[in-house]
């Protein structure tokens, strides 16, 4: 999935809502990252259905379009990919050597992973630090479907750019937090990836990854259930759910229609986090990261802070990232969170092992 050469990559976010591209300069010497260029383009629903390209076309049409909305010219980009074609796992295996892990891996592998071994790629890393205990090592596994990443691999190709790192979201979103906040070794913290379709969770402690899961919910739950109480279009829904008034219809009509969805989205991630409490005894999350499109939905901070009793604080990927001249405050203000996964992976470079 990874391949060499230091280059300033573009960061390729295609979600099932939109397409989001973001472009940072690297200021060296631990001076952080300054924003060229950030685009997001509307994605038709019809194009991306849970994580699976059903319309190569219009995704190609969309990519296209981000990239020339701002004059976006960089070439090699980094994309993600999330949801069930993907398996992140932390596995514990003998001590051994590097040459030697290379081949003990696909067999690891097949236990973990419920796919065919030749249906994936694998990607793995020692994680420096962690004892398996006496005589292992603990690795971190990554598989993902060729089939998904020849699909998202390939409308990339056709839109004219070059694929040259394949990541995961729940990775990326690290990234972004790292790259624009401090960590706490003793506090590990939740962050909350909400899409159009999947929501990502990932817990760190400190600035290392402990847990890792995707969700099959975001904001288009909020749209059928809009759609379903008031016999409405998804545009028509879609506005309503960004706090639009449409055709006569008042905001506050939507408003227990979000309530309820706000409820169901935290019942999912509730149950996420009590399975990583019940397989990580004596860890305790002490702050949620909101971060995604879907985030900014109404009230849905202060209910997640009233159901887990702790602060939820929204990621802001620009918190130490320099505004370039070409990028307007608005622009910035406006996309927020939203872009958080295209930042992270802005901040890729070829041959980076995290």
């Amino acid at each position: 999935m990874f391949f060499s050469k230091p280059r300033n990559l573009v960061g390729l976010d295609i979600g099932s809502s939109a397409v989001k591209v973001v472009e940072l300069r690297d200021l060296g010497k631990g001076r952080g990252y300054q924003l060229l260029n950030v685009a997001l383009e509307r994605l038709s629903p019809e194009a991306i259905v849970d994580g699976a390209i059903m319309d190569a076309g219009l995704v190609v049409d969309t990519v296209q379009r981000a990239f020339t909305s701002r004059k976006i010219k960089g070439g090699d980009v980094a994309i993600a990919l999330s949801g069930h074609s993907v398996i992140i796992k932390k596995i514990s295996i003998p001590a051994t050597s590097e040459e030697e892990l290379a081949e003990v891996i696909p067999w690891e592998a097949e236990q973990y992973i419920p796919f065919d071994v030749q249906d994936v790629n694998l990607a793995y890393q020692v994680l420096k630090g962690a004892s398996g205990g006496e005589g292992n090592m603990d690795v971190l596994l990554v598989a993902a479907k060729k089939d998904k990443i020849n699909d998202y691999t390939s409308v990339v190709s056709q839109a004219g750019r070059n694929p040259v790192v394949v990541d995961v979201d729940v990775f990326a979103l690290q990234n972004c937090y790292e790259m624009n906040y401090d960590s706490d070794p003793s506090v590990a913290r939740a962050l909350v990836n909400i899409g159009a379709s999947t929501t990502n969770v990932a817990i760190l402690k400190g600035a290392t990854s402990i847990f890792w899961r995707d969700i099959s919910v975001g904001g288009n739950h909020y749209n059928d259930a809009i759609r379903k109480e008031l016999n409405l279009s998804f545009e028509q829904a879609e506005a309503l759910k960004r706090g639009e008034e449409v055709d006569g219809i008042p905001v506050e009509n939507v408003s227990p229609i979000i309530a309820s969805v706000n409820d169901f989205i935290g019942a999912e991630i509730q149950k996420t986090i009590d399975f990583f409490k019940n397989t990580t005894p004596g860890e305790n999350i002490e702050t949620l990261v909101l971060a995604g499109g879907s985030s900014r939905i109404p009230h849905l901070r202060e209910a997640l802070a009233e159901r887990f009793s702790i602060p939820v604080e929204p990621l802001n990927p620009f918190n130490r990232v320099q505004v370039g001249k070409g990028v307007s405050p608005e622009m910035v203000e406006e996309l927020g969170s939203s872009v958080s996964i295209a930042v992270g992976l802005a901040a890729r470079r070829l041959g980076d092992n995290r």
